[in-house]
């Protein structure tokens, strides 16, 4: 099977999707060949499947080229990306304050990744002057867009009071959100309040999903928050915790679990 891909046509969605499946290296070329055509996404893309090795060979340094001729062109992904290349130092040297300034153009476009990759610069003070205020905005800006690490993200400064009024159960609901929407740590949240009500199949039911999903940054603070838990039914999930964890991690995750299972 052929590709042919007119100039007009966006390379996303479904038929890009069976393209990648069907055949990453021939994908790849498809989407190399609208890049140099000057197709906006597929310049985009081409920048994302440079960084991930998707169908061709993995180069951080020409992918953000790539993204940067993409945002100059106006997308906006390709901005939020050239931020993240600049933060964590793919294809370069990291640069938190000009991560900083290409997250802000992506979040005053209105891109949702861009509020939430600015939100968390402005709210560790990396790359600009903290300023907490801002940050929960944007937050809240991409929680309303649908972006569910920023609904998880918004129930914790609605929860904790924080620069705003304490509203639990609009917290409660943002968490609920996040969860459903498929966010490892919204799930994680929302399960902490089903636990604190009482609805024990309820949070467990979601602590699974959050440990099935979990990075190990993740797994390793939720073990141990999953350890001082009140309720035993919930405690109980520790384990499968340092389990999932000592799978990804390396012989200091090995030794906790056996700590605990000893």
């Amino acid at each position: 099977m052929g590709f042919h891909l007119r100039r007009e046509e966006v390379l996303d969605g479904d038929a890009l999707k069976a393209m990648l499946e069907e055949n990453p290296a021939r994908a790849a070329q498809a989407v190399l060949l609208a890049a140099g055509q000057g197709v906006l996404e597929a310049q985009a893309l081409l920048g994302q499947i440079l960084l991930d090795g998707q169908g061709i060979e993995q180069d951080p340094a020409l992918a953000l080229r790539w993204f940067r001729i993409a945002a100059n062109g106006g997308h906006l992904m390709a901005r939020n990306m050239l931020g993240r290349c600049l933060e964590h130092g793919w294809g370069g040297a990291s640069d938190a304050r000009a991560a900083a300034q290409e997250y802000r153009l992506a979040a005053e476009g209105g891109l949702d990744w861009g509020l939430y990759n600015y939100a968390n610069l402005l709210a560790t003070g990396r790359g600009v002057v903290e300023d907490q205020v801002t940050a929960l905005a944007c937050y809240r800006r991409a929680a309303e867009l649908g972006h569910a690490k920023s609904m998880n993200l918004l129930g914790r400064y609605l929860e904790d009071g924080r620069f705003c009024p304490v509203d639990l159960v609009t917290a409660c609901e943002w968490y609920r959100r996040s969860a459903e929407g498929g966010d490892f740590r919204g799930q994680f949240s929302y399960a902490a309040v089903l636990a604190e009500r009482g609805q024990f199949d309820q949070a467990q039911g979601w602590l699974r999903q959050a440990l099935a999903a979990g990075n190990l940054k993740f797994l390793r603070a939720a073990r141990q928050a999953l350890l001082a838990a009140v309720h035993p039914e919930i405690r109980a999930l520790a384990l499968d915790y340092h389990e999932h964890a000592a799978l990804l991690g390396d012989e200091t995750d090995a030794a906790a679990l056996q700590a605990l299972a000893g």
